[in-house]
């Protein structure tokens, strides 16, 4: 059994299939928290501090979050979903951090599921996750989008960087690629430093940059930083189109 906080129809906003219209399913729970992204936010009358989907990290909002537990019913709730649509929408899945949950069986399922009518998957994943792809081969064919921490989200480099996870998912899967969340001031002091250490694994990486934030506001404060930062180092400048469009991260 495994967790989902939202479920949602819209279109991608971040990475290399930024446009694309998706489905979108939001797992609960994560092994990170990110204080220093730096929305706030309130649980259980305590002030944090955490990504911008804090609501789906922090167990402080379980009580909201929906138990999957039979893949025969979800399968047909997606069925029924996807014939209003009246096509196979690229399926996004996304957290909190959705591998916690790809040993369950549940999981699993309904992932092979997807796979084999011919739906692409994303994985956005924060990489920390070990995928044993032998025993779970449908994961080869899905698309991971590797968001692996940098040091501005003040989580130790030994939790938010594992080396044989990420090279799990570039030696097995069949399309992937890295999506950095970057600040104005990591842009000043470290990002392509840290940048280049993570993706030295790959000769030919394909590094998407986008700018740190929950809001519009936020990201206006980092946008023109990340922009000029990807022009001097040819990396692939990736805008955040849910927020400029409605100033949120939650069930858009």
């Amino acid at each position: 059994m495994f967790y989902i906080v939202e479920e949602f129809f819209s279109i991608q906003g971040e990475g290399k299939y930024a446009g694309y219209p998706s489905y979108f399913l939001r797992t609960g729970g994560c092994n990170l928290t990110c204080p220093g992204f730096q929305t706030e936010y309130s649980a259980n009358g305590e002030r944090k501090l955490g990504c911008d989907t804090y609501f789906a990290v922090d167990k402080a909002f379980a009580n909201q979050w929906r138990l999957i537990d039979s893949e025969e019913d979800f399968i047909t709730h997606l069925k029924s979903k996807f014939a209003v649509i009246d096509y196979k929408p690229h399926v996004v899945i996304t957290g909190g951090e959705p591998l916690l949950y790809y040993k369950d069986s549940i999981f699993y399922s309904i992932i092979n599921y997807l796979i084999e009518n011919g739906i692409k998957v994303t994985f956005e994943t924060n990489a920390t996750i070990e995928i044993d792809f032998e025993k779970y081969p449908a994961y080869k064919e899905a698309i991971f989008a590797l968001s692996i921490k940098l040091s501005n989200s003040f989580e130790p480099k030994r939790k938010r960087v594992n080396i044989a996870a990420i090279k799990a998912i570039i030696t097995n899967a069949q399309e992937y690629f890295f999506k950095f969340t970057i600040s104005k001031e990591l842009v000043a002091t470290s990002a392509k430093e840290e940048i280049d250490e993570i993706t030295s694994l790959d000769p030919h990486p394909l590094i998407y940059c986008m700018p740190v934030g929950e809001s519009r506001e936020s990201i206006w404060g980092n946008d023109a930083a990340v922009f000029e930062f990807c022009k001097k180092y040819n990396f692939i400048y990736s805008d955040r189109l849910h927020i400029r469009v409605f100033d949120t991260t939650q069930g858009v």
